[in-house]
């Protein structure tokens, strides 16, 4: 049995991300005309924005295998995180963030590539896994997320 392609691996999130929009078909069909998608924060997941920077070196702090999507732009120098619906008001004190309302519109680039700039960061990977705000709010922080021991910083 061949082994599964990126592409594949790839598609699986774009699924679920399609599947978070009102209407997953017009997702595509904008995807295929090579146009962002606009998927709104609200029935899957809520979105806060922090400096693109800032947020490479905080997926390290937290590691990769602990965050959810992050969509990142290179011209405006933001990256948006895919938070849990539930989270209170844990992210009003990190003074970098924005954390956008529900139905606030993130225009999206499909998962398997990037559009003008725009890309995937940290790809949806089709479990439905979501950045953990503590996590986030504890990287930004002044001494940033605490590793366990022996992982590289």
């Amino acid at each position: 049995m061949a082994a599964p392609t990126a592409r594949s691996i790839y598609q699986v999130g774009q699924d679920w991300l399609m599947s978070c929009a009102p209407d997953p078909a017009e997702v595509a069909r904008v995807w295929e005309l090579r146009r962002f998608a606009e998927i709104p924060a609200g029935p899957c997941w809520r979105v806060v924005e922090a400096p693109l920077v800032e947020s490479v070196h905080a997926i390290r702090r937290i590691g990769p295998e602990r965050v959810g999507p992050i969509l990142g732009d290179v011209y405006s120098d933001i990256a948006w995180w895919l938070l849990p619906l539930d989270m209170e008001d844990d992210l009003d004190h990190v003074r970098v963030f924005t954390v956008d309302p529900a139905g606030w519109v993130l225009k999206c680039p499909p998962v398997v590539h990037s559009l003008e700039g725009r890309w995937w960061i940290e790809r949806p990977d089709g479990s439905g896994r979501l950045t953990d705000p503590e996590l986030l709010a504890a990287a930004f922080g002044p001494g940033g997320y605490p590793h366990s021991a022996g992982a590289s910083v």
